[in-house]
């Protein structure tokens, strides 16, 4: 059974997510964990880049004598809430094996090597794998489901994490906290992004609806959009 999934970001006016280059300064910066919360998902996934923010180690020796099946490998099935990381080749060295008490789960693809698999299992970090060479967003879904029983899965970046979801026709529901500020300049990332590879792939989207739009304070609201996705094509 496929989660349902909720897309939840914070950006200026102008769609870019690093509060950092904001102006004016800390707009409305401080309510992405309150709103977190409220969605009570049972499960958060992010990408490698956003991932690598929240690692602490170094990246794992690239030899071992041991080797390890291409199979789900759970270190905790028990927690009230997972953080999901997107990491198909395995570079992130963890160094820890929750983030904010949430256990950390890293999707890989199976063509990553029996020294990372060694890193992460010394580690006490689960990991699932979810294609040979490139990871399958759905495969995810019904992995994380069937194994960990989550149903209620928040997608929260980066860009370009939230738009692979995004083109696949997993999202059914965007929250996006709007900050009053403007970012205005080249660089920073969006809200939705793509690979090169993906850049003219567009999402199979049929409908958004403005289900609400909440007002949090200082000029900070929170939409929130319903998605109806297009059916997969035949043979998809």
């Amino acid at each position: 059974m496929k989660p349902y999934v909720i897309c939840l970001m914070h950006s200026s006016l102008d769609g870019r997510t690093h509060p950092s280059r904001w102006r004016p300064k800390g707009a409305g910066t401080d309510w992405f964990e309150t709103i977190h919360e409220e969605l009570g998902g049972d499960a958060w996934v992010i990408g490698r880049v956003t991932g690598s923010e929240f690692a602490k180690g170094k990246p794992y020796p690239t030899e071992t004598h041991e080797t390890f099946p291409r199979q789900n490998w759970f270190a905790r099935r028990d927690a009230k809430t997972y953080g999901v990381v997107l990491d198909a080749q395995g570079k992130i060295g963890w160094g820890r094996s929750d983030i904010g008490g949430d256990p950390i789960v890293v999707v890989l693809t199976e063509s990553v090597p029996d020294s990372h698999l060694a890193g992460l299992r010394g580690e006490g970090v689960s990991y699932i794998f979810a294609g040979k060479s490139e990871i399958d967003l759905a495969l995810v879904l019904d992995i994380l489901n069937r194994e960990l029983g989550v149903k209620r899965l928040l997608v929260e970046g980066g860009g370009v994490a939230n738009g692979a979801f995004l083109r696949a026709g997993l999202i059914d529901e965007f929250n996006l906290i709007l900050s009053p500020a403007i970012d205005g300049a080249t660089g920073a990332p969006f809200v939705f992004s793509s690979t090169e590879a993906d850049g003219d792939k567009r999402a199979p989207i049929a409908a958004m609806t403005l289900e609400s739009m909440r007002e949090l304070g200082g000029g900070v609201l929170l939409l929130r959009y319903l998605i109806r996705n297009d059916p997969p094509a035949a043979g998809r």
